[in-house]
């Protein structure tokens, strides 16, 4: 599998989402894609308890572990890549969880206008 380039969705280079837990599609700590990411794993996005509820009410329980996929299932306050439908989805619900646009890949832009990530987006650390 090829990843796409590794940009942001602000045209810089793409940065960590999470090493703890490990996430992306390809479990290198970066949502970064390809092709066969059928999901567009792409959005850094923080859990919180809100947001897990939801994803688990529509049929994508990212809270229980399943260790046997090595999963440890995800808490408020990780950082996970999630699906761009999914987020979109949350968003249009009134639950999307804040984004880290430093982390999120272009490709999400295929799904979910830079409009909406904005309004999600974490408030700045103050670098």
């Amino acid at each position: 599998m090829e990843k796409y380039p590794s940009i942001n969705v602000l045209g810089a280079a793409l940065q960590p989402c999470s090493r703890d837990p490990l996430t992306g599609f390809f479990r290198d700590g970066h949502c970064n894609s390809c092709i066969e990411d059928q999901g567009n794993h792409t959005v850094c996005a923080v859990m919180t308890a809100e947001f897990l509820a939801y994803s688990k009410y529509v049929g994508n329980d990212l809270s229980t572990p399943r260790p046997e996929f090595q999963f440890q299932g995800l808490k408020p306050g990780d950082q996970w890549c999630l699906c761009a439908a999914r987020f979109l989805q949350a968003h249009d619900e009134g639950c999307a969880p804040k984004v880290n646009l430093d982390a999120t890949h272009v490709a999400a832009l295929d799904i979910v206008p830079l409009d909406i990530l904005r309004e999600h987006r974490l408030p700045p650390t103050g670098k």
